[in-house]
């Protein structure tokens, strides 16, 4: 071989080395580039005493992620808009984040009224949302992963046990908007199915704080208790209300102790006899449960109290790494909806083993029924483990079919196919 054919082929293989150097190191800065959370919670307004905790879990979440390697090996950046408990912020925000700052997956919502501002722009742009909140149920939707718990999970259970225990005639007073009046639809038919009566039903506007006329109807209907999901600062003044009322009668929720931890923040007796379900709190005593007490409170030890939708968001940090992960690394959200359809997106919690129903993209929760003693204290008569948001899976929602992009209630359900 002649020289020049030798310094020829050492050339070559010099420029094929560089070439596989510049691209090793083109891959391995692709590979480190950020996988973008956007996060749209109220850290000011009527809800933030609710949902400032979410955001810190996301933080914690994150944090533990990137000390551990990051998600597929990138490391995961967060993006908050504090959207100050106003819908009109969250369709602000919402088209924001993914269409300027460009994230991956969004978290976002406390009410449902905020949720159901923001999801038809999370549909139009094609993004990815996690609802980490309790809420009414019905939303089938692609787009969307629900962790927080759905009505056949708390009220399915809470309403026969309090029936049980009390008596057959209930009476529900609501919030005035979706999920007051969806949530008072599920405790009807669960009344109705268990032999029961409903002697008395009102729906309060959310800014109205004087209650001195429901009570007094509550006082003529005569039931045995009182199912309450109201919701906001406004509408919590029922509760000294009633107390000062000597109304005494027992409660049924499936919002306050869970989210407001009004058991903390009232005077007892206020709450007094109320029993919640809810899928954690931060009482529940386990070992996982303590653990994580014990890292969100090194992290925030000004944290005032760690309720569910804290832990809902926390674990959802972590069911969406275990998607990307097993999606090769891959953000798309259709191939995060083939890992969701394939099953199995699973995870110990805090509250317990969770998991996410392909068809409803809604997860299974460990659910509490927390009683609220005289002196606020809490106690857990019944745990029911595994209980599974089965409801829009038997009703007609099948996500790994079809994408109505649509919310069900009872009496108006999924088509049939």
């Amino acid at each position: 071989m002649s020289g020049v054919m030798k310094r020829g082929l050492r050339a070559a293989a010099l420029s094929g080395t560089f070439l596989l150097g510049v691209g090793a190191m083109m891959a391995a800065a692709h590979a480190a580039d950020p996988i973008k959370l956007g996060v749209l919670e109220d850290q000011s307004g009527d809800f933030a005493v609710a949902t400032i905790g979410k955001v810190h879990a996301i933080q914690l979440a994150a944090d533990e992620i990137n000390k551990a390697g990051g998600i597929a090996g990138r490391p995961l950046e967060l993006v908050i808009y504090d959207t100050q408990s106003d819908n009109t912020r969250y369709q602000e925000f919402m088209r924001r984040v993914l269409q300027r700052d460009k994230v991956n997956a969004v978290f976002a919502g406390f009410s449902s009224a905020s949720r159901e501002a923001y999801r038809p722009i999370v549909d139009q742009l094609d993004g990815f949302a996690f609802y980490n909140n309790q809420y009414e149920g019905g939303v089938c939707d692609a787009h969307m992963v629900v962790t927080g718990a759905v009505p056949e999970q708390q009220f399915s259970t809470l309403i026969p046990w309090m029936m049980e225990k009390y008596g057959k005639n209930v009476y529900t007073i609501a919030a005035d908007y979706n999920f007051g009046q969806i949530s008072a639809e599920w405790v009807r038919n669960i009344v109705k199915d268990n032999g029961g009566k409903m002697v008395g039903e009102e729906f309060i506007p959310l800014g109205v704080s004087q209650f001195s006329q429901t009570i007094q109807n509550i006082q003529n209907a005569k039931p045995d208790f009182v199912v309450t999901l109201l919701v906001g600062t406004a509408q919590a003044s029922y509760y000294e209300q009633a107390a000062s009322a000597n109304l005494k009668l027992p409660m049924a929720s499936s919002v306050n102790v869970g989210q407001g931890y009004e058991h903390k923040r009232f005077k007892p007796p206020s709450l007094a006899n109320m029993y919640v379900t809810t899928n954690y709190i931060e009482e529940v005593d386990s070992p996982a449960s303590k653990d994580f007490l014990k890292r969100f409170k090194e992290k925030f030890p000004n944290e005032p109290y760690i309720n569910q939708e804290a832990e809902n968001s926390y674990l959802a940090v972590y069911l969406y790494k275990q998607m990307v992960e097993r999606a090769k690394g891959s953000t798309k959200r259709d191939d995060l909806r083939k890992v969701i359809a394939e099953g199995d997106v699973c995870m110990d919690a805090p509250e317990g083993k969770v998991c996410i129903d392909p068809k409803s993209q809604h997860m299974s929760h460990t659910i509490y029924l927390a009683h609220v003693g005289e002196d606020h204290s809490i106690s857990f008569p019944k745990v029911w483990a595994d209980i599974k948001p089965y409801w829009l899976g038997e009703a007609g929602c099948d996500l790994t079919k079809s994408n109505p992009n649509a919310q069900y209630t009872p009496s108006n359900p999924p088509p049939k196919n």
